[in-house]
């Protein structure tokens, strides 16, 4: 089940995500953060 979520970052952050959206490594915004909070919580 997935909840929804509101959070805020900073433009450089918006625009590493468009580019990764951009590129086709990420489906949409929820997507990429979802992943990159996934790597950082394997650490």
């Amino acid at each position: 089940m997935k909840h929804r979520l509101s959070i805020t970052v900073d433009e450089k952050t918006i625009i590493l995500i468009r580019e990764g959206i951009r590129s086709g490594k990420f489906r949409n915004k929820s997507h990429a953060l979802e992943y990159a909070l996934n790597e950082v919580m394997k650490k």
